[in-house]
């Protein structure tokens, strides 16, 4: 694997801390501003929804700048808002830097797909997205639980300064490591918009929404939940956070390895056990040990769709795959919100902190549905979907095979 993609899992960490970190802060951050759990949770699906805005927004800006230098630009804007997270003296202005910081990230996992992607061999692809992503799980391991630690006993905000200066580590990371490489000639804006026209494009997305939307609607409230209903101390959930990341690590390298090789079938099992875990979770969250088994499983499982998923976009918008690569990762962070927001809605119903689960449950039952569907219809149409991006010489009509 090229040098480079150590650069691009560089930035994915310090993006991957400072969108998992919060969930372990939620009740230090409410109590400070003096909120609720459920909204401090905006903080949560505020940022999903500035990932699911600013991605297709931040890739059409960058459409005329190298992807090197637009990753660089996001990297900056990434560390703004996470200064303006630390520096905030009011609940409103969080939330503002939390979107600022949001606006960064589906474009630079959007962008930074395609380039991992183009850095390796055809058969290798997926491992390479995978390798990036490794970044974002790895977060999970160390940055998420130490700066839950850092938060919860020094105080959030410098959990938040900490994460702007991984951000320029970031930064000068793929300013040394990242070759220059030119956005392809020919390719336009209404070009990258073709590849919507392809239901497979639009089904892989919302398999993305539903299926990752199915891990954050238990993992957006495990503080309270392990608190409240399995009775953990507050100091416990760094290392239960540490076992979810531990969950991502493997579950992120098992789906890329996989993915090369039998990619509907890698998301069927994945988005299957996924539901029944997270159903399970409702039983499981009462008892330690099995409520500690159950989250490292999460992880896993939800994360081994990641690799799968984002290269059935990439090979279904074969061509012109940056727009549709940076709106996918959008689809996570919509299904992050979603989830976040349902989660909230049950737990403010007087359903309990375990009723997230049920609805995560759901969710993931429903990216299960539309695997098959999507199965079905390529197998109803001859073979594998194609997509017509434009008429400029580098596109054409391209089938692409798993």
């Amino acid at each position: 694997m090229p040098l480079a993609l150590l650069a691009l899992a560089i930035g994915a960490f310090g993006i991957g801390t400072t969108e998992f970190v919060i969930m372990g802060l939620l009740p230090e951050v409410a109590g400070d501003y003096g909120v609720s759990i459920p909204t401090a949770g905006y903080l949560v699906t505020g940022y999903a929804l500035g990932v699911m805005f600013g991605a297709p927004l931040m890739t059409v800006l960058g459409t005329k700048v190298s992807r090197k230098r637009m990753l660089m630009l996001l990297m900056g804007l990434f560390i703004a808002g996470n200064l303006i997270s630390a520096l905030a003296p009011a609940f409103s202005v969080m939330l503002i830097g939390r979107i600022v910081a949001s606006l960064a990230h589906g474009a630079f996992f959007g962008i930074g797909s395609v380039v991992a992607a183009d850095l390796v061999a055809p058969d290798k692809k997926a491992g390479a997205i995978a390798m990036m992503f490794t970044g974002l799980t790895v977060a999970n391991v160390v940055g998420v639980p130490l700066g839950t630690l850092v938060g919860q006993s020094v105080g959030w905000r410098v959990t938040f300064g900490i994460v702007a200066a991984l951000g320029v580590v970031g930064l000068a990371g793929i300013a040394r490591l990242v070759p220059d490489m030119p956005k392809p000639e020919g390719v336009r804006l209404r070009h990258e918009l073709a590849a919507f026209k392809n239901v497979q494009v639009l089904l892989a997305m919302a398999m993305t929404v539903l299926g990752f939307g199915g891990v954050f609607a238990a993992i957006t409230y495990i503080a309270p939940m392990m608190t409240h209903t399995t009775g953990f101390a507050d100091g416990s959930v760094t290392w239960l956070l540490v076992l979810f990341g531990l969950g991502m690590v493997g579950g992120n390298l098992v789906g890329g390895r996989f993915a090369d090789r039998a990619l509907m079938p890698m998301l069927y099992v994945s988005l299957g056990a996924l539901a029944v875990v997270l159903a399970l979770f409702t039983l499981t969250a009462h008892d330690k040990l099995l409520s500690a088994v159950t989250i490292a499983l999460i992880g896993a499982l939800g994360f081994a769709t990641v690799p799968p998923l984002q290269k059935r976009v990439l090979d279904q918008a074969h061509g012109a795959p940056t727009l549709a690569s940076a709106v996918n990762i959008g689809a996570f962070n919509l299904g992050n919100a979603l989830s976040a927001w349902l989660g909230g809605l049950v737990i403010a119903a007087g359903f309990g902190y375990t009723a997230p689960n049920w609805v995560g449950a759901a969710l993931a039952g429903g990216a299960l549905v539309l695997a098959l569907l999507s199965a079905a219809l390529e197998r109803r149409n001859g073979g594998p979907s194609t997509v017509v991006t434009g008429s400029a010489p580098t596109e054409q009509r391209t089938a692409v095979h798993h």
